[in-house]
């Protein structure tokens, strides 16, 4: 066999080691660099905002499409602007001394991740909003760069549907889904 078979399979060993432990990661996102966007429609006007998202760890396989994990926003971080209007937002609707967070917590996704550069995959989870789980599923768009990635996805909350108080007064009517636009930052580590 020669006197380089020993370290032909070592150096095997080592890139098929490699290999797997790089199917499991995991983004450890960070707060001040994500943000979790919101455009609620009205009658007279949209209203724009944002919310500060507090915490977020997501393990995925990619071998096995499994993701484990969660992102954690503080209901009772949204800013739109009008101090008022934050304040009723915050206690009636969103009821946030009751219920601090909303939640997401990824189970499953379609798709395959590109090791770096862009990738789209469906991500299957439950969304937590006023203390109730909802069934979720949702494109997300990811961009890898090196140790550094970036999750975008847009949804469509149906919050009255889902239960929460309904903001509009006799003039002003609003619309009775909200869209949310998030972006999290964050590093990947095996």
């Amino acid at each position: 066999m020669g006197p380089f078979f020993p370290s032909t399979v070592v150096a095997l060993l080592l890139l098929s080691t490699s290999s797997v432990l790089g199917q499991n990661q995991t983004l450890t996102i960070s707060p001040e660099s994500s943000d979790v966007g919101f455009t609620l429609g009205g009658s007279l006007h949209e209203v724009h905002g944002n919310f500060n998202v507090q915490s977020g760890s997501i393990n995925f396989d990619r071998t096995t499409s499994r993701v484990s994990g969660s992102v954690v926003v503080a209901a009772g971080s949204g800013k739109t602007g009008n101090e008022s209007r934050d304040q009723k937002m915050t206690n009636e609707v969103l009821d946030a001394p009751h219920f601090a967070d909303v939640t997401f917590t990824p189970i499953s996704y379609q798709g395959a991740i590109a090791a770096d550069g862009d990738s789209t995959i469906q991500v299957t989870g439950t969304f937590t909003l006023h203390g109730t789980p909802h069934d979720l599923t949702v494109p997300v768009q990811l961009h890898i760069e090196g140790a550094t990635c970036t999750a975008k996805a847009q949804i469509i909350v149906p919050y009255v549907k889902w239960g929460l108080k309904d903001p509009s007064v006799f003039v002003l009517k609003v619309a009775k889904e909200v869209d949310i636009d998030l972006t999290f930052v964050g590093r990947l580590s095996n």
